[in-house]
């Protein structure tokens, strides 16, 4: 998997953001934690993406953590407001999310989009992977997306249609920020294990350790 671009890295200037909320009608920014409190920003994809939904839940189980350290979480979510409303209306989060249905805030943060080379796509049918470990073995990644759509039960809609369109094969990141808007730790998706690292956070005792270095 190519990465020609070279994501925001610590000790760079977290790129400014303004998105729509999700749980309500206003705007959230990057200037409502400056000189507040440190964040961790993960940009997400649209609700189409089954790694996406469930590191959302894997997030918001140690959001409260996060917060008892004095750091804040705001998730990106790549979809339309209303249609993440809808969604989380019946499956309700602690997160703080953002809308950004196109994807900017992963450009500002240069996450990587590869280009679906044939390379790539033989890849995906040869590499396997088991990112949530509730497989009974590691399957190819090209099956790995449907095994999860249907144990989850998710029917995909024409916003999440149009969603794919316009993002798949983007990569998803996370960022820690400090106080005054310097990135301290980030994390790219197939960054360090290539395609093999597809769907995976780091530990959640990573994710603590950088925050409380990150707020000290």
């Amino acid at each position: 998997m190519s990465m020609t671009m070279n994501p925001v890295a610590p000790g760079e200037l977290a790129p400014a953001f303004a998105l729509p909320a999700i749980a309500g009608p206003g705007i959230i920014s990057l200037d409502d934690y400056r000189g507040r409190s440190p964040l961790l920003l993960s940009l997400m994809l649209g609700l189409w993406c089954p790694f996406c939904r469930r590191q959302l839940v894997q997030l918001a189980g140690f959001e409260g953590k996060l917060k008892d350290m004095g750091v804040d979480s705001l998730a990106v979510v790549a979809t339309a407001p209303e249609n993440a409303r809808l969604y989380f209306k019946f499956r309700p989060t602690k997160l703080a999310m953002a809308s950004d249905p196109g994807l900017s805030t992963h450009r500002a943060y240069r996450i990587p989009k590869p280009e679906p080379t044939p390379q790539m796509m033989e890849a995906m049918d040869t590499i396997r992977i088991n990112p949530f470990g509730d497989l009974p073995e590691p399957l190819p990644i090209s099956q790995v997306g449907q095994v999860m759509q249907a144990k989850d039960g998710y029917a995909m809609t024409p916003t999440d249609q149009g969603d794919v369109e316009r993002q798949w094969p983007q990569l998803k990141g996370l960022f820690m920020i400090d106080r005054s808007g310097i990135v301290r730790w980030a994390y790219v998706e197939c960054q360090t294990e290539g395609m093999a690292g597809l769907g995976k956070l780091p530990s959640e005792e990573e994710i603590l350790e950088a925050a409380r270095s990150c707020a000290a």
